[in-house]
């Protein structure tokens, strides 16, 4: 089930909006501000948001922004603003589209179609073999001389980021926003804590990782 993030002040908007998309197949998390729709996002990874700029606490730029700093979900606006200023300001932040109020609903769900078929599909890496390890991603099962290995969510989420990225560099800013969220993004001791607890389930010699390696002052990266 797609999951829609939907962010807006207007309380009667955000339920008729949480009832429609509901009915119509959606799984809806309703946010009332922005500093909700951030959290909101970090903890329930929703598959798109529809978001107005007028909020509160935060203006919806800025949400787009924040949001466009650890992830890629296709972002929809739906705002009273009108003003070409307005939607160039909120695309060129991140938005994928801009949608007007009043508005139809049918426009609105046929958006939402066309943001999910352009939404960037994650390609799956079900499993990843080294000399040591064995990690088995679907099933959430880590293997290491025979053994099962225990993994903490927190562990699982770092681990899979960086096998699904093999050789890349991952930012310690990326890291820690895509994993705890935005909130945490200079909890720097963080990683340090949690890398090190993979490294001695999974690395043959902790204090040498030949897997998970850290590029001093930038991220990690995993070796395949």
């Amino acid at each position: 089930m797609t999951t829609v993030l939907i962010v807006d002040d207007e309380p009667q908007l955000l339920r008729a909006l949480h009832i429609n998309l509901r009915a119509h197949g959606y799984r809806p998390i309703p946010a009332p501000d922005g500093q909700a729709a951030l959290a909101a996002a970090s903890e329930h990874r929703p598959d798109l948001v529809v978001l107005d700029l007028g909020l509160p606490d935060l203006d919806g730029v800025d949400v787009i922004r924040s949001l466009r700093s650890w992830t890629q979900v296709p972002i929809i606006v739906l705002s009273a603003r009108h003003g070409s200023e307005d939607k160039v300001e909120a695309l060129d932040a991140g938005a994928d589209d801009y949608v007007t109020k009043p508005f139809g609903l049918d426009e609105l769900l046929a958006r939402l179609r066309a943001a999910g078929r352009r939404a960037v599909v994650v390609p799956e890496v079900p499993t990843v073999e080294t000399g040591s390890f064995t990690l088995d991603l679907a099933g959430r099962r880590a293997v290491r001389d025979g053994e099962d290995v225990r993994l903490t969510p927190t562990e699982w989420r770092i681990v899979e980021l960086l096998v699904r990225n093999p050789g890349k560099l991952i930012s310690q800013k990326q890291l820690l926003m895509d994993v705890w969220g935005p909130a945490y993004a200079k909890e720097l001791q963080y990683l340090r804590v949690y890398l090190n607890q993979v490294r001695r389930k999974l690395e043959p010699d902790p204090a040498r990782p030949r897997r998970f390696i850290t590029e001093s002052g930038m991220g990690y990266r995993f070796e395949p």
